[in-house]
C-alpha cells in the first residue's frame, strides 16, 4: 500500500478522520458500473480508546486494524449492519476511520437500486446506510483502498472553518471523545 499521497493515513486515528473529509470513494460494481461519493463524515478510533475494537488487543475480527495503513476493516453490528473503516496508524498499533457518511456525485441510480425505496440524503447519510448502498459486506474486510472496486481518491484538504469536530455518536463508551467530524452544513451527514 505505502502510496505517498496516502501517507497521512500513516499518522494519528483523528488527523486522518479529518483529513479523509472531501475525499473521494469510487466504487466499481460487479457490472462494471461506477459511482464517486465525497466522504463527508468521520470518526476515529484507536486502541487507546475504550469504544475501539482494537482496545482489548488482537482477536481474529480485529486483526486488520493492527496492520499496515490503508486497507479496509469491514465489522458487522447489530445481527444486520455493516461499517466500513479505513485502517490508519503504524502496523502493530491497532487504529481505524469510520467512514460515517458521504454524497453520492452523479447519478444516483446505483445506489436507488441497492437501497430500494429510499432516496435524497436517507441513501448514504449513515455507516449501515453507505455499507448498503455501496454493496460493502465482510467480503471487502482487508481491501487495499487505492485499488478497485473500492478506491479512495485523495481531494484537497478541506480549511479548517468548513470541519465540524464533536464527540462520537451511536456508542456507549467514551461518547465524550471528540472524534467525530463532519463537513459543515453537508445534508448527508448523519442525524443521530
Amino acid at each position: 500500500m505505502p502510496i505517498d499521497e496516502f501517507r497521512f493515513l500513516s499518522g494519528q486515528a483523528s488527523d486522518a478522520a479529518m483529513r479523509l473529509l472531501g475525499c473521494q470513494l469510487v466504487r466499481t460494481f460487479a457490472s462494471g458500473e461506477q459511482i464517486a461519493l465525497r466522504i463527508v463524515e468521520t470518526e476515529a478510533y484507536d486502541q487507546s480508546d475504550v469504544a475501539s475494537h482494537s482496545y482489548k488487543g488482537r482477536t481474529r475480527r480485529t486483526e486488520i486494524m493492527f496492520g499496515e495503513y490503508g486497507y479496509v476493516y469491514v465489522y458487522f453490528t447489530y445481527g444486520m449492519h455493516y461499517c466500513f473503516n479505513i485502517v490508519v496508524g503504524h502496523e502493530g498499533y491497532g487504529a481505524a476511520v469510520l467512514i460515517r457518511a458521504a454524497e453520492p456525485l452523479g447519478d444516483h441510480t446505483l445506489l436507488y437500486k441497492n437501497r430500494p425505496g429510499r432516496k435524497g440524503v436517507d441513501l448514504t447519510n449513515g455507516p449501515a446506510k453507505l455499507c448498503q448502498a455501496l454493496i460493502i459486506n465482510l467480503e471487502m474486510n482487508g481491501h487495499d483502498i487505492s485499488k478497485d472496486p473500492l478506491r479512495l481518491v485523495i481531494k484537497p484538504q478541506l480549511e479548517a472553518d468548513e470541519i465540524v469536530t464533536t464527540t462520537r455518536i451511536g456508542i456507549s463508551k467514551a461518547k465524550d471523545v471528540p472524534w467525530r467530524f463532519y463537513i459543515k452544513n453537508n445534508d448527508y451527514v448523519s442525524s443521530l
